[in-house]
């Protein structure tokens, strides 16, 4: 159109043009060469969404064009930090973009009268979208960044006061409550110190589960990194790749230790007395289902009391032949991924993509698992909370004492903690006692009645 065609010529980018300036913008830098579509077309590059986040910022977010032309440095960062940026980042079309204030073909310098951007003209430039904008409103800077005191001292006072208020507010609160938290764990801690509760885990064992823990915990990270490079925690990880397979060598040398300590899990169960007493303790046996039906029944409030649990009850039995079905599903497709080369070459490939497929979801489902099941009974159950500390200790809370622990010399069972944290009742107080406390008289579940 002609008209447009004599305001690009009269404006800064036209004049730069003409004056021969190597990289000053022409048409087809903003409306594209062969496939030119119209502005409302979101495939476009002058589209309200595409306008600042696309097209003005290639030439103005160009560090060595902006130098080299002596521009305006931080127009696009400041632009992206203010209000209209962020909306416009969230998918806004109706929030201002670079041609909402300094025009489309018609840009001027903001010294130029006729600008949009000229001081006279800013309160009718952002009165088209703030009709009550007043003169006032243009009397400071318009770009300007809260970590600059270029332009606006007081918006960069006000960032430093907060820069110092957060952590040091934040930081008091935090200290206040580690200190509350260390003295209730304290007291919470000494319940597993008391002469009357047995042993739990045997010094081997809390070996075991120590093991356990930190290459579960390294595998978990390292194995998402590789899906997800770009989250938060993925990122001082993968940052090591281009230099150092980092995240490679720690997912490997976590799931030998994994497998190493499957199988000296397994030794220890063949060759230990306290072994054989485990492996015993965890076999899964009707009685189990009993269990879980009466704690059901005792949690929708149709039993009276817990069923009476042996040493290891249905819900740690389930968790511990579940690890044990996932850790052989993860260390054998785990080692036919780290084989590629030598599967690749004795198998079709689809071994390899059925391989990967089942160790990414049985690592989800084994993560999920230990987060929703096994973090709930060691963390979040409120009668453990804050943590049950059977994994140090080796022994169990003093309420939790159970028949086998009674008969390894535990001494008598302590009657269950009252909800108000008082003294609880004798145990054999009319039943009051909590049945799931209490020594074990027989191997039949037990034979509540249902609340009336």
């Amino acid at each position: 159109m002609p008209h447009n065609r004599s305001r690009v010529k009269e404006s800064i980018h036209g004049r730069a043009v003409a004056a021969g300036i190597r990289g000053a913008p022409i048409c087809i830098d903003c409306h594209g060469e062969h496939q030119i579509l119209g502005p409302s077309d979101p495939g476009s590059p002058v589209y309200v969404s595409n306008v600042s986040r696309v097209t003005c910022s290639r030439c103005h977010e160009d560090q060595q064009l902006v130098a080299r032309l002596d521009l305006p440095a931080k127009q696009v960062a400041s632009y992206e930090s203010s209000f209209h940026g962020m909306a416009a980042k969230a998918g806004s079309r109706t929030v201002a973009n670079c041609a909402s204030c300094h025009g489309v073909h018609n840009i001027l310098p903001s010294s130029d009268p006729r600008s949009t951007i000229a001081k006279a003209n800013l309160p009718g430039t952002c009165g088209a979208c703030h009709p009550d904008a007043g003169k006032k409103f243009a009397l400071g800077p318009i770009h300007v960044l809260p970590a600059s005191a270029e332009g606006n001292r007081i918006l960069y006072y006000v960032r430093l006061f907060y820069l110092v208020t957060i952590p040091t507010v934040i930081g008091l609160m935090l200290f206040h409550n580690l200190l509350d938290w260390l003295r209730k764990a304290r007291r919470h801690l000494a319940q597993y110190r008391l002469p009357d509760v047995g042993v739990r885990l045997t010094l081997n064992e809390r070996f075991q589960h120590a093991l356990l823990l930190v290459s579960f915990v390294t595998l978990v990270i390292t194995g998402f990194a590789l899906k997800f490079p770009e989250s938060f925690w993925a990122a001082p990880i993968v940052a090591w790749e281009k230099d150092f397979a980092l995240r490679g060598l720690l997912h490997r040398i976590a799931g030998v230790v994994l497998m190493g300590a499957a199988v000296y899990h397994v030794i220890y169960m063949a060759f230990t007395k306290e072994g054989r007493a485990w492996l015993q303790a965890m076999i899964p046996k009707v009685r189990d289902v009993w269990e879980a039906v009466e704690t059901t029944g005792y949690n929708l409030g149709y039993r009276r009391h817990l069923p009476v649990y042996p040493k290891f009850n249905y819900a740690e039995k389930a968790e511990y032949w579940a690890l044990v079905w996932g850790t052989i599903i993860m260390a054998a497709t785990g080692v036919l991924l780290w084989a590629h080369n030598l599967v690749l070459g004795s198998f079709p490939k689809w071994v390899i993509d059925v391989s990967t497929a089942i160790h990414y979801y049985e690592a989800i489902l084994a993560t999920l698992a230990i987060v929703v099941w096994h973090f709930y009974l060691v963390i979040f159950d409120p009668d453990v909370y804050p943590l049950k500390w059977t994994f140090v200790t080796g022994r169990a809370p003093a309420h939790e004492v159970r028949t086998e622990e009674v008969e390894r010399g535990a001494g008598p069972v302590l009657p269950a903690k009252a909800s108000d944290g008082s003294s609880p009742a004798p145990a054999s107080a009319a039943g009051e006692a909590e049945p799931g406390n209490a020594v074990l008289s027989t191997g039949k579940p037990p034979g509540d009645k249902l609340v009336n």
